[in-house]
């Protein structure tokens, strides 16, 4: 019974407006797909600091959204470095559909 529609998500290192102390550049991403699989490309790597930041709004960005959910429109979230000032960016990439009856 295939039942819940997601979407898989990129979340890409938009900008940098101060100075990067974790060594991540603009285009750097990861991944998240088929609902809890997190991917960094091989040989880079994602801050676990930038990403702990944009991790508690990501099952949220992969559901359908209301009209006019805030979340629907916002898709940038920041690092907590101050010093960094590293902007993320977060896109939709593919619809898919899930059985739900295998989640947890």
């Amino acid at each position: 019974m295939a039942d819940l529609e997601l979407f898989n998500l990129k979340v890409v290192v938009d900008r940098i407006e101060g100075r990067s102390v974790c060594g991540m550049q603009v285009g750097d991403f990861f991944e998240l797909t088929n609902s809890s699989e997190l991917r960094i490309p091989t040989g880079k790597h994602f801050c676990v600091y930038a990403i702990q930041s944009v991790l508690p709004f990501l099952p949220a960005k992969q559901r359908t959204l209301l009209e006019n959910d805030w979340l629907l429109k916002d898709s940038e979230f920041a690092c907590p470095d101050p010093e960094e000032r590293l902007i993320m960016r977060v896109e939709r990439t593919k619809s898919i559909v899930l059985d739900s009856s295998t989640l947890t």
